[in-house]
């Protein structure tokens, strides 16, 4: 799975992987691991690991366990564990989560909350 010291994701363990070359309308949602290197427009979830390339633009709210952006995002991410912000990263949005690293030269506009339980967040919020 997603190593947080070496930043990488085994790809065997994917249980989906989108292509450069592919776009996606609509809502996507799973229960394992996600790679995403190519577009998506809707909304984004699953219960696992979320990697979005460097090249991959996104429009759509994110709710994932953990996640690695390095591409473009457009739309609320909320991650209930540990968020990775690569250098590449261009996010316009309302960011959730617990623990987060940002590497330099990431653009980030919108709010930025942290919670030891983004999940619990979130949950108040509805209610």
């Amino acid at each position: 799975m997603f190593n947080k010291e070496s930043g990488q994701i085994n790809v065997k363990e994917a249980e989906t992987i989108i292509g450069p070359s592919i776009k996606v309308k609509g809502n996507f949602h799973g229960q394992g691991n996600i790679i995403i290197e190519g577009m998506v427009e809707g909304s984004i979830k699953t219960d696992k690991f979320l990697l979005i390339g460097d090249k991959s633009k996104i429009t759509a709210n994110i709710e994932a366990k953990d996640a690695k952006i390095g591409g473009e995002v457009n739309g609320n991410i909320n991650i209930s564990g540990y968020l990775e912000i690569n250098a590449s990263a261009k996010i316009s949005g309302e960011i959730k989560a617990s623990q987060i690293s940002v590497a330099r030269g990431a653009e980030l506009n919108g709010q930025l909350i942290m919670n030891k339980n983004s999940e619990a967040l979130s949950s108040q919020k509805k209610a």
